[in-house]
């Protein structure tokens, strides 16, 4: 675990205190903000999703993940007035007593929320709160929150479900397309060569029996170089750039109907490392939710998610920050973030 010391100077004297937490596949974060919106605790840990590592695992991370959080803030759980959870893999109801006992631990003693983590994610980069938060990650997921807090969601099933979009489906479709092409269902592309050079080999052949022998493995952090080819012009490439378009507005579309948002000015807020592809991904990504959502809106997630963990414990206890409260917790966080990555 590791804690971020926060500069900033504050006193604790009547001020209320709010825990936001973010589990994912990769890392997780907690953070600790005050009703003026200053950040005052941080820490971060690793993989925390229960699907993974376990329930008991999910456990010991999440309490010593905030508690890091509070000791770095210099309060006490009996200190902090609400507190949201955004829980990658929590998809079902029969999740959810698990996992709170998991966070009972924790000690705290105020309202609390656990959503999926793509909630938290819509709620930290929705400027009215409220919209269809789009993940693209490792894996694709889909959320959406309509005015009234009613739900929309995807199962999160990704390729059992034909979910797909992330960089998991990216590297996957990859591989399907240099098959594609050395049995001449497909034409060629510069992507066997991507994929010789990643697995160290030099024959195509070798290549495909090794991956029929020991199966495909899914190297998700190959994504960005299939995305760079499709930059480069390779046509196949830019095929499954399309292709993950059309997916991930397919899940926009499937929230929307839930919603009824088919005809509202509806923001979609974009979570995750894909995204990061730019406009090779994000101009037909628009195109294809434009063409059945045409009043909604595109925007990236800028902000860390674990934002949208505090502002939903916020709004738990009650409490409503104004814009410039919610900007700085926005901007110090991202900030903070930024820094310990830097220091990595």
């Amino acid at each position: 675990m590791e804690t971020g010391k926060c500069p900033l100077t504050w006193s604790r004297k009547m001020k209320k205190f709010f825990l936001g937490v973010d589990i994912g596949n990769t890392k997780s974060h907690a953070l600790i903000c005050d009703d003026q919106g200053r950040v005052m605790g941080f820490a971060r840990a690793g993989c925390g999703n229960h699907e993974v590592i376990g329930y008991e695992l999910f456990a010991e991370l999440i309490q010593f993940l905030a508690g890091d959080a509070l000791r770095s803030a210099g309060i006490t759980t009996q200190q902090v007035s609400g507190a949201g959870f955004g829980i990658a893999g929590f998809d079902w109801p029969g999740q959810y007593e698990p996992l709170f006992r998991g966070i009972q631990g924790i000690g705290l003693n105020c309202p609390t929320k656990l959503v999926n983590d793509t909630l938290i994610g819509l709620v930290a980069g929705a400027s009215r709160g409220w919209g269809i938060g789009l993940v693209a990650g490792t894996g694709s997921n889909c959320w959406g929150m309509d005015e009234s807090g009613h739900i929309g969601r995807m199962t999160g099933l990704s390729h059992l479900m034909d979910e797909g979009g992330g960089a998991g489906s990216i590297v996957l479709w990859a591989i399907q397309a240099v098959g594609r092409a050395w049995t001449r269902r497909g034409p060629e592309t510069t992507l066997t060569g991507l994929l010789l050079e990643h697995m160290g080999e030099i024959d195509i052949v070798n290549l495909l029996q090794r991956l029929g022998e020991q199966g495909a493995q899914i190297d998700a952090g190959l994504a960005p170089r299939v995305i760079e080819c499709a930059r480069r012009g390779d046509g196949v490439a830019q095929g499954i750039i399309h292709r993950a378009a059309e997916s991930l507005a397919s899940l926009c579309l499937g929230v929307s109907r839930q919603l009824d948002l088919l005809q509202k000015p509806v923001e979609v807020v974009l979570i995750g490392s894909v995204f990061k592809a730019g406009q090779v991904l994000i101009d037909p990504l628009t195109g294809h939710i434009l063409q059945d959502i045409p009043q909604a809106s595109l925007t990236r997630l800028e902000a860390p998610p674990v934002v949208g963990g505090v502002l939903l414990g916020m709004k738990e206890a009650g409490f409503s920050p104004g814009l410039d409260e919610v900007q700085h917790i926005k901007v110090s966080t991202t900030d903070l973030v930024e820094s310990l990555d830097r220091e990595d």
